[in-house]
């Protein structure tokens, strides 16, 4: 079993892939479609963060990947239907980050109330400016969430510990935590709040979904977040509202293009403008939540591998299994159509196969029948059920007999 993890992924996700037999090839920077694809020959198990796109083209060329570890919150770089149509189920880490984001956004709030970078730059070149003017405290101000998930949620609430009135709008009907009011449209939200803060996913959908006309509709003086996704928010626009003096300050953590790997150039057009934060996609980037992710994932992968678990599995059907203690646990992914599980129990009957547990799952077009059987599994069962029409992989854990096992 082999694991390639990209993108300086915490030493965590390693140390616990080895601790299980797996070696693992680790690189500082995310691989474009041709080096992936090249770098994946004889590799069981995928580990990228945000940077690394993971194409249809990527799948077909590897169809033996195993399994893929998103070593972050979103998993729009990675072609998800083209993973469940090869059989390889991808996991992330949802939650393992959250903190460290919402910390970064009220810290950005504060630093811009204040003009404390501003502050800081007058500072590093000798000038003393000692002055309140356009400083301001959090409390009291209003604050728009622009998607209402784990970490709109989360800075909802500590703002409001902060003594701010908060704003949110989702599409999804979410529930509101504390005193938390929800907006029925973006310009409802707007109209309420003097500062946005944006939380979205990286769907199609959401490109461009901050731009001129959305800029023009906020408050005078607004402070704007992105801490997002790059491609959200029109940064000329931005740039245009904020030399205006129309939006009074600006946190970006995210942009439409970004380097490949620490040290490259980077260039923005929002570079220069004053209370604009501007830092190199760090919202996560905190020792604490870089080893809990690493931790959460490469564990993730450990169960799929060691126990063909899909708990928490953001494309492939979800089953939680216990261990194995003998005998053999075929794990058969397969086309959800009828007469899959007959067709399977009629091979294992034929062969004289014991099953003692089954379980089976679907999801959308993919099914995910699991198999224990007390007696050992040979090569003419297995290449029998790979034979089925419907089969996408067949994998085996346990002791048995075949090239597959």
């Amino acid at each position: 079993m082999k694991a390639l993890l990209l993108e300086n992924i915490h030493t965590d996700a390693e140390e616990i892939l080895r601790r299980h037999g797996v070696e693992v090839e680790t690189r500082k920077g995310a691989l474009d479609e041709a080096e992936l694809i090249e770098a994946l020959d004889g590799v069981d198990l995928l580990g990228i963060r945000s940077k690394t796109n993971v194409s249809r083209a990527v799948f077909e060329a590897r169809p033996n990947l195993m399994a893929v570890g998103a070593f972050c919150i979103g998993t729009n770089q990675i072609d998800l239907n083209a993973a469940s149509e090869s059989a390889t189920p991808c996991f992330n880490a949802p939650y393992s980050n959250t903190r460290s984001v919402v910390e970064l956004a009220i810290g950005e709030i504060i630093s811009m109330a204040r003009h404390l970078t501003d502050k800081n730059a007058a500072m590093h070149k000798g000038e003393w400016d000692k002055s309140a003017k356009g400083a301001h405290e959090v409390r009291g101000r209003t604050l728009g969430l622009i998607g209402y998930g784990n970490i709109g949620k989360q800075l909802s609430v500590l703002a409001e510990l902060m003594g701010m009135q908060v704003y949110f709008y989702d599409v999804r009907d979410e529930l509101p935590m504390g005193n938390a009011k929800k907006c029925s449209s973006m310009d409802e939200l707007f109209e309420k709040s003097e500062t946005i803060s944006v939380h979205v996913d990286g769907r199609a959908s959401n490109r461009a979904l901050i731009g001129r006309a959305e800029f023009e509709k906020m408050h005078p003086r607004t402070l704007f977040l992105n801490l997002s996704r790059g491609h959200v928010v029109d940064l000329e626009a931005l740039r245009d509202a904020l030399n205006s003096g129309h939006i009074a300050g600006a946190g970006i953590d995210v942009y439409p293009e970004e380097p490949k790997a620490s040290g490259e150039p980077f260039a923005s057009a929002l570079q220069g403008i004053p209370n604009v934060i501007l830092t190199p996609h760090i919202g996560g980037s905190t020792a604490e939540a870089q080893e809990n992710i690493g931790h959460f994932v490469a564990s993730k992968l450990i169960d799929y591998v060691e126990q063909g678990s899909t708990s928490l599995s953001v494309n492939f059907p979800q089953m939680q299994l216990h261990p194995i203690k003998s005998g053999v646990r075929l794990l058969h992914v397969h086309d959800n159509v009828p007469g899959v599980l007959t067709a399977v129990n009629t091979v294992l009957s034929e062969h004289g196969v014991n099953v003692d547990g089954q379980q089976l799952v679907t999801e959308g077009a993919t099914g995910y029948l699991v198999t224990d059987c007390s007696s050992g599994v040979d090569e003419n069962v297995v290449s029998e059920i790979m034979a089925l029409s419907a089969t996408r992989r067949l994998g085996t854990i346990g002791d048995c007999v075949g090239q597959d096992c």
